[in-house]
């Protein structure tokens, strides 16, 4: 595990702070599509990645999902730091988009590595202002963007993160995770398909314009 530290996390953090992860951090690996955090869960450990990507969901009070921004290898949640540090329940849903291996850190080592180590203070920090960032995108693309411009950037950034121009996603999965119904990611699909953009297939989508 400790090599896997060094590879994703040794430009970030010194190596004393490594061994401390790697004796008290429990190695997780979980399949495509795994619940990883629900929304009102008690937070008790938050997720360092070390391979795959997670993605982080909010609910509206009619149970629909929207798509706040993707977790990478290297990164971490900035909304679970917040439940960690300030003992609350989760606000957000979070869900492996791919096979994920991360490591759990528990929540009591927050306050004390922030006091030891810069290096955490730093890479905490940073965190929050990457997810904020991700936030504030994310709500321009609400207000300012038309559904086909989010449909698209949507479909770009999904086939980025898994690193494969094919989406494995249904219709009515990218409608709940762009807060629309399916008939209209269904009209919008088949407009960029007769554009060139993507091909459509059963039960997939391959971007061909990237």
């Amino acid at each position: 595990m400790i090599q896997e530290l060094e590879n994703n996390y040794g430009h970030v953090f010194e190596p004393d702070l490594l061994d401390e992860i790697a004796r008290v951090g429990v190695v997780k690996e979980v399949p495509e599509n795994f619940k990883l955090i629900e929304i009102g869960q008690i937070v008790r450990s938050m997720p360092l990645l070390l391979t795959g990507v997670i993605k982080i969901l909010r609910e509206d009070k009619d149970g629909d999902e929207l798509l706040l921004y993707f977790l990478e290898t290297g990164d971490t949640c900035a909304m679970t730091l917040t439940c960690c540090m300030g003992e609350t329940l989760s606000e957000i849903r979070a869900i492996a988009e791919t096979h994920t291996k991360l490591i759990m850190i528990p929540i009591e080592k927050m306050e004390t590595w922030t006091a030891k180590y810069k290096s955490w203070r730093d890479f905490v920090f940073e965190s929050y202002h990457t997810r904020l960032k991700e936030l504030l995108e994310t709500v321009d693309k609400i207000a300012f963007m038309k559904m086909d411009e989010r449909l698209l950037e949507y479909l770009r950034d999904k086939a980025k993160v898994n690193g494969d121009d094919i989406i494995n996603s249904t219709h009515q999965e990218i409608a709940y995770e762009l807060h629309t119904s399916r008939v209209v990611i269904s009209r919008l699909l088949k407009t960029l398909e007769n554009r060139g953009i993507v091909q459509l297939n059963r039960n997939s989508i391959k971007v061909i314009d990237l």
